[in-house]
């Protein structure tokens, strides 16, 4: 919404990216998704002439950011309501907010981020889910800055089940030597099985679960059944990051 104004008022992709903080290719990306999430044009772009291209909202943004202007001055009345009644919703908002996220991804993991590793093109994102466990993702360098990942800040990890290995740990528990970064200790609630491949959803500490999809050889090779004792093993580069601003 922000970025909708800005263009409104600049005219200009490119300024309104710098005007906001954002760069020139998060800016362009941006409005593509928006673009696309519209099902219509809510920017429309022209290249060449005098100044040299530029853009200009078309009348569905003009009103979606009138209509988001006037939720949002609504949600900052309905907030000092509460903050003068006493109350903070701050910490339950967010929860709402990610509990009406749908996505594909069978997985879906509240973190808060504890590290970030900059390299020249990826970077290496360190989560904590809590109870002393970790996950580590790596995305590219320019997202880890679009999304503003850093030290305590809250992030959503998503986990695709077809993504989501399943092993069993040596007698005291210890990790598999395996190139996959993320191994989560729990152990199997339930295995729905198929024709050919299975479910197996793993219980983590902290009520938290896993869903994995593997075939029926390999769950019958392992022996899996309720109260397995198993390791949830996934790739650093399967693990997609959100935020919620």
């Amino acid at each position: 919404m922000a970025l909708l104004e800005a263009i409104g008022e600049a005219g200009s992709i490119t300024a309104a990216a710098k005007r906001i903080g954002l760069s020139y290719k998060a800016a362009w990306d941006a409005v593509d998704a928006m673009n696309n999430l519209a099902g219509e044009p809510l920017v429309l772009r022209s290249t060449g002439g005098q100044r040299g291209g530029g853009a200009q909202l078309t009348a569905r943004a003009v009103e979606l950011l009138q209509v988001y202007q006037a939720l949002n001055a609504e949600h900052q009345r309905f907030l000092a309501a509460l903050a003068q009644a006493g109350r903070d919703p701050t910490h339950h908002l967010k929860l709402i907010q990610q509990m009406m996220i749908q996505t594909s991804a069978r997985n879906k993991l509240a973190a808060t981020v504890s590290r970030v590793v900059q390299g020249a093109v990826n970077d290496e994102v360190v989560l904590d889910l809590g109870a002393g466990q970790e996950i580590t993702a790596i995305i590219t360098r320019e997202s880890a800055r679009n999304l503003g990942l850093a030290p305590g800040k809250q992030a959503l990890a998503f986990i695709k089940a077809s993504s989501v290995m399943v092993g069993l740990p040596d007698s005291d528990g210890a990790r598999l030597k395996l190139s996959a970064r993320n191994q989560l200790p729990g152990h199997v609630s339930e295995v729905v099985a198929g024709a050919v491949n299975c479910e197996v959803r793993i219980e983590l500490p902290q009520e938290r679960s896993l869903a994995a999809i593997i075939t029926m050889e390999s769950a019958k090779a392992l022996k899996l059944k309720k109260g397995t004792a198993v390791l949830a093993v996934f790739k650093a580069s399967s693990v997609l990051l959100g935020v919620m601003d």
